[in-house]
């Protein structure tokens, strides 16, 4: 694959083709997952890998795959890079606590379209490498979207980021309080549309005519 093919491969993703963006694709989990940055950059990771390695794993197994079992293929290999995420999550203390707050959700990356998505539209026509980039790219454009969302809900509905204050004191005592409203799910999906509508301002590309 020519440089220039492999540089869009991997940039096009995150920017112009960004899955959530411009696709609308992992809605659902953006949404349940991003109240706090903690929880979010640990799902982008996990959705980053489980990308990147079911890409690749499906890229190399291309020739190999009946078509008319590709799809049971294609779930059991993102299963078993969920169920090795879930676990290695599991096994090491600073990240079991997201992990058990995370819930199902980890779980649920098998269903999340985007992982499915580059493996029938990219992984089974293109050789391993790029395939794994492409994963890998498509999880970080995911995992971008998430942490600006939970970074703004944690930061206006908790005042805190990553868990620490960082609203002082004395802006409690002048009388600011921390808006609920923005923990909520619906305020998730808000954000979701003004980032949505702000890529597509800057980008005449995505500009319906």
């Amino acid at each position: 694959m020519a440089n220039s093919n492999l540089k869009e491969t991997i940039l096009n993703p995150i920017f112009k083709g960004n899955p959530i963006t411009v696709l609308v694709l992992g809605i659902c989990s953006s949404l349940a997952v991003t109240v706090e940055l903690k929880g979010a950059l640990v799902m982008a990771l996990s959705v980053t890998i489980v990308t990147g390695l079911s890409s690749l794993v499906c890229s190399l197994l291309r020739k190999t795959i009946p078509n008319r079992v590709r799809i049971i293929v294609q779930l059991v290999v993102v299963a078993l890079m969920v169920i090795l995420v879930d676990q290695v999550l599991k096994a090491f203390e600073a990240t079991y606590a997201i992990d058990k707050s995370l819930s199902v959700y980890i779980g649920l990356i098998i269903t999340n379209c985007i992982v499915m998505g580059r493996i029938e539209a990219f992984a089974l026509g293109n050789k391993p490498v790029p395939s794994l980039l492409d994963g890998l790219a498509n999880g970080a454009g995911y995992g971008m979207i998430l942490i600006i969302v939970a970074f703004f809900r944690e930061l206006l509905g908790s005042g805190t980021i990553f868990g620490f204050s960082v609203v002082p004191d004395a802006a409690y005592a002048a009388g600011y309080m921390n808006n609920g409203l923005v923990i909520l799910p619906p305020f998730a999906l808000i954000l979701l549309g003004l980032i949505i509508w702000i890529h597509r301002s800057i980008d005449k590309d995505l500009q319906e005519k």
